[in-house]
């Protein structure tokens, strides 16, 4: 039961952090994001610090979550376009929905994470079935350096996102063709 609550009150911090921003994620403004009698989040994660780990650790799960769905779903990828359609979803899950809420609390923790070390090696990017997919995928392309680029092509589509949740709208599918491209190309 605890691990039920302690679930249900970072999904309820998720949304305030989304909402309301660092400044409005409160011990009571997740008891009442979450229907529960004040205090009860204070009783499960007894510091702000350990609040936003609790709702970094859950992030963090259910980024990996998304992620493995997506790479199982779609696996093996054969052809460019496969690679662009698999990150248009992606970037589509991210920016509406369920998806944008944790988007902008990703975001947000990220900043947090600069000033707070157990943040950030919660949030430190790591080996995921998205990022494995898209090595695999260059490396069968025939790409050198195949770490970098992935990294580069991931961080880039990472940017689309941000950019859209700030500017709003859609990443073009000619963008991640861009993108995807860039990182096939031979360098000279």
């Amino acid at each position: 039961m605890a691990t039920d609550r302690r679930t249900l009150l970072a999904d309820a911090a998720l949304g305030v952090l989304a909402d309301e921003g660092v400044r409005g994620l409160t011990h009571r403004a997740v008891d009442r994001r979450a229907g529960l009698p004040s205090g009860t989040t204070s009783a499960y994660f007894r510091t702000r610090a350990a609040l936003l780990t609790g709702l970094v650790t859950r992030l963090v799960r259910l980024d990996q979550a998304e992620l493995r769905a997506l790479a199982e779903e779609l696996a093996p990828l054969r052809t460019a376009g496969e690679l662009v359609d698999a990150m248009l979803r992606l970037t589509r899950q991210r920016l509406t929905g369920e998806g944008r809420s944790r988007s902008l609390a990703r975001y947000a923790c990220a900043v947090e994470s600069v000033r707070d070390p157990e943040l950030r090696e919660i949030l430190v990017p790591r080996e995921n079935a998205g990022h494995r997919a898209v090595r695999e995928f260059l490396a069968a392309h025939g790409v050198t350096d195949v770490e970098r680029r992935t990294h580069t092509l991931l961080t880039c589509v990472d940017g689309l996102v941000f950019d859209r949740l700030v500017s709003g709208g859609e990443v073009s599918r000619d963008a991640l063709e861009g993108l995807v491209a860039a990182a096939l190309r031979e360098t000279p």
